[in-house]
């Protein structure tokens, strides 16, 4: 904390000062990083958005025969704040742009999301969707976020209206750091025409602005969809419920309510790994360790230091605890940190690490409200109930 210079006191006596502290130092979440061709199709580092003309200005009208520009315009419709544009080379085959465009994303730590739309552009369009072709591009996305860490994927399922093309799709996808959403959004070109759009951008967008909102741990789901007008399928609640089964997560019309996200549900097949929210919480805290705790190397190992670790984990995870992202009653029940002379033996200090240990319960949306209505010969009574499974 910088404290005023003490200078021009001539009298001695006692003279007050003012002195702010700075605010404590935070993560921005909700920071996509959005890969695709650009209208000179070579390839650039990552680009910096805060505003949707931005892109129009450093990148042309977008084009109706890709969806980067359509993505991110998306994103800002839907309470996006900043993102990231990764030029690939559009002469490059698409797995060898992708992992160019992926490698140059690598220093780009304010990023904790990743959205590809173009990966549907080489598939093809017309006809039947090479799910192969898309699939071996989406899996390239998320072996590349459990590289890096800290970042989770918002992947689009192919242009169809079959589910079973979707299923296969998912079928091919396995991984904690990804969600699948389908079907595509039908939504006005940049020239007011309708077309086709794969949903990412519009989803990136609401991630953001449910984080702003709530926080990570929020699901980002039953969140209305803007700047769209139609979806390319309609879904009846057993396909929605098939879907969801299998981890595809739906957009759905909803009479009276708009267009809504309909699901938070990872690529994972691990129970503990299902829910979008808590995946996120978990990837957020490992970039906040990594990130503030950066200034306690060499540090001297002792128990100075390790109170000092103990001290500020436990701030950072009570704030999770006090915003809902940790279930019980008391920090106790939520979360416990240990770093001391049992995780830090003479042969740990010897070979100059830390040791930590941190536990953490995290909180599960509550994706089924059952509705009981109990008929009984002194009247009907109704209770409610939420369930996750």
């Amino acid at each position: 904390m910088a404290v005023p210079p003490i200078t021009g006191y001539q009298a001695p006596g006692v003279y007050p000062q003012d002195v702010f502290p700075p605010p404590a130092p935070s993560l921005l979440t909700g920071v996509p990083a959005f890969l695709g061709y650009t209208g000179d199709g070579k390839p650039g580092a990552p680009y910096p958005l805060t505003l949707w003309p931005q892109f129009k200005t450093r990148f042309g009208v977008p084009r109706n025969d890709g969806f980067l520009g359509h993505a991110v315009r998306g994103f800002f419709e839907n309470g996006g704040l900043l993102c990231y544009v990764v030029p690939l080379d559009k002469r490059a085959t698409p797995l060898t742009a992708l992992r160019g465009g992926l490698t140059a994303l690598h220093d780009v730590d304010a990023v904790d999301l990743v959205c590809a739309p173009d990966i549907m552009a080489p598939a093809g369009l017309t006809g039947t969707p090479d799910v192969e072709a898309v699939t071996a591009l989406q899996a390239e996305v998320l072996a590349d976020c459990r590289r890096t860490g800290g970042r989770f994927a918002i992947l689009d399922a192919v242009p169809t209206s079959d589910t079973g093309t979707v299923e296969r799709q998912r079928a091919a996808l396995d991984s904690r750091d990804g969600a699948l959403y389908h079907p595509w959004l039908w939504a006005p070109g940049e020239d007011g025409t309708p077309l086709y759009l794969p949903p990412c951008g519009h989803v990136a967008g609401i991630y953001a602005r449910s984080d702003q909102q709530v926080g990570v741990h929020k699901a980002p789901a039953n969140e209305a969809v803007e700047g769209v007008l139609d979806l390319r399928a309609a879904l009846t609640d057993d396909v929605i419920g098939g879907l969801y089964a299998k981890g595809v997560n739906s957009l759905r019309v909803m009479p009276g309510r708009g267009i809504r996200v309909w699901g938070a549900r990872t690529l994972s097949g691990e129970p503990g790994w299902q829910s979008i929210g808590a995946r996120r919480v978990f990837l957020t805290m490992g970039r906040w360790l990594e990130r503030f705790l950066t200034e306690l190397t060499y540090e001297p190992n002792g128990v100075r230091l390790w109170v000092r670790i103990m001290r500020e984990l436990t701030a950072y995870l009570d704030g999770l605890f006090r915003n809902g992202a940790l279930k019980g009653h008391t920090p106790e029940e939520a979360f416990f940190v240990k770093c001391d002379s049992e995780t830090n033996p003479p042969d740990v200090i010897e070979a100059g690490m830390v040791v930590t240990n941190i536990g953490v319960a995290l909180a599960a949306p509550a994706e089924f409200v059952v509705v009981r209505i109990i008929h009984g010969t002194s009247g009907v009574s109704i209770q409610s109930a939420s369930a996750t499974v």
